[in-house]
């Protein structure tokens, strides 16, 4: 008889604390530490599982959550049945895709319909939650126990990607109104199972150099914050010839990271920077490999789906909109919801898992250039082009106000000539391939961000 395989554990999973006087070894966690110790060593495993394995447990899962949604959601029911589906239909991938997407105005529109009415035992009790709204389209979810359990089993699972020392003091920069404080751990999920070192958190309208002062302080080995607010630290750091000693790791969540922040936080601070693919209303979808830098997609929880623009899957190489299923959902049936962002599929990762991979998440649609012609496409520049022909700018956005109008908002470190003016329009229509009509805005410290503190480097208005 062939003995059994046996993967092996992360070690952090074996010094989880337990809940039990006088059980030290083995721990005996109790609560919602043991269920997530639970939820991470099996998770653990299912990594490593094959794209055909992975798929039959999301759609059994799926089928569960379908049967509950078609009794208890008026709009998943008027879905389904505006399809022609049943609830079973939903199981297999053919049934799945026949489902018309779900879109953040239908979700507006139907108001308290978008919800169950019941929630099965133990998903109690049901929290409510509203987006940043930085796309203009807010809305408002309901989320469970089932719901956290998982967002905090990503984020530990993150933590295990990259072996995070959790001993470390850690920073937090995404809240808008918290006030400055440092509290003795990480917090959830991370408190519910190791001991960890302390946590700072900083609101991310705080002036960049007084961030950069309690930061110094504190020497944090992680910092999590929004690419906006990574970006002017780094400038800051740089031009005053600062550095962070001990700091390892920058997440940044929120926005889209660009190539150019990321390479430049990476050369001044000399910490590997990571980015979070997440949204508020469906939590983790995909975290980047520590391996490989693509992205894998949190299969346990979500089912994303990257769709061209006649809704059907994109293949490696074709840019789509994301749409993702939230598995365990049981108060707000987010299936087939389109998020609006847009991605490109991955390959099979080198790393061996066989989470599904993103390539690239490009952002909203609202970050794409619509040109003359009706079409979509990135709108490559960078602020070194900006730089050929005027001085040094502090920030940069561009606005899109109509199809052949395009604003470019700026911070310039020195006043601009109306030559420099004409030479940069000049090198941004050769380069985009279009005369665009470009104007110049200037702003004397920072150029306001949009809803939740996002800011985007371009800006698409045009339908």
């Amino acid at each position: 008889m062939e003995p059994l395989a046996i993967r092996k554990h992360h070690p952090l999973l074996s010094r989880i604390r337990g809940g039990v006087d006088g059980m030290a070894w083995p721990a005996v966690p109790i609560g919602l530490t043991a269920t997530l110790v639970a939820v991470l060593h099996e998770m653990e495993d299912t990594q490593w599982l094959g794209g055909a394995e992975l798929a039959a447990h999301q759609f059994r899962q799926l089928g569960l959550l379908s049967r509950h949604a078609a009794t208890h959601s008026p709009l998943f029911r008027r879905r389904l049945e505006s399809a022609g589906l049943r609830p079973e239909d939903l199981e297999t991938p053919d049934g799945f895709r026949a489902l018309p997407p779900l879109t953040r105005r239908d979700i507006q529109v139907a108001g308290p319909d978008l919800f169950c009415a019941e929630v099965p035992a133990g998903h109690t009790p049901v929290e409510e939650a509203r987006t940043t709204g930085s796309t203009g389209t807010p809305v408002v979810v309901r989320g469970t126990p089932a719901t956290k359990l998982m967002w905090f089993a990503m984020t530990m699972r993150e933590h295990l990607w990259y072996d995070r020392d959790l001993s470390r003091g850690f920073t937090s920069i995404k809240s808008p109104k918290a006030p400055y404080s440092v509290r003795g751990d990480w917090g959830a999920p991370v408190s519910l199972l190791v001991p960890s070192g302390p946590m700072q958190m900083i609101p991310w309208a705080t002036d960049i150099e007084q961030m950069a002062e309690w930061l110094l302080q504190f020497k944090p080995g992680s910092l999590l914050l929004l690419p906006t607010v990574l970006d002017g630290l780094t400038k800051h750091f740089a031009r005053q010839g600062l550095s962070l000693p001990g700091l390892s790791d920058i997440r940044t969540i929120g926005e889209t990271l660009s190539p150019r922040v990321r390479q430049e936080a990476e050369r001044v601070f000399g910490a590997r920077v990571i980015a979070q693919y997440s949204a508020a209303e469906v939590g983790s979808m995909a975290i980047e490999c520590p391996e490989s830098g693509l992205y894998h997609v949190m299969s346990e929880s979500v089912i994303v789906e990257v769709l061209d623009d006649k809704g059907e899957p994109c293949r490696e190489g074709e840019m789509g909109r994301v749409h993702v299923t939230s598995l365990h959902n049981f108060a707000t049936p987010l299936i087939r919801y389109a998020v609006q962002d847009y991605a490109e599929p991955g390959g099979p990762c080198p790393c061996g898992r066989g989470l599904p991979t993103l390539k690239r998440i490009v952002g909203r649609e609202r970050n794409l250039m619509l040109m003359p012609d009706g079409t979509r496409r990135l709108p490559l520049f960078s602020a070194m082009m900006i730089e050929q022909t005027i001085a040094p700018v502090a920030q940069f956005q561009f606005v899109q106000h109509e199809r052949e109008k395009i604003e470019l908002r700026l911070v310039a470190e020195q006043p601009v000539s109306r030559a420099q003016e004409a030479g940069l329009r000049k090198l941004l229509q050769d380069h985009w391939g279009y005369p665009f009509e470009i104007s110049f805005t200037y702003f004397d410290r920072e150029i306001p961000r949009g809803p939740g503190g996002k800011f985007e480097d371009f800006i698409s208005k045009v339908v």
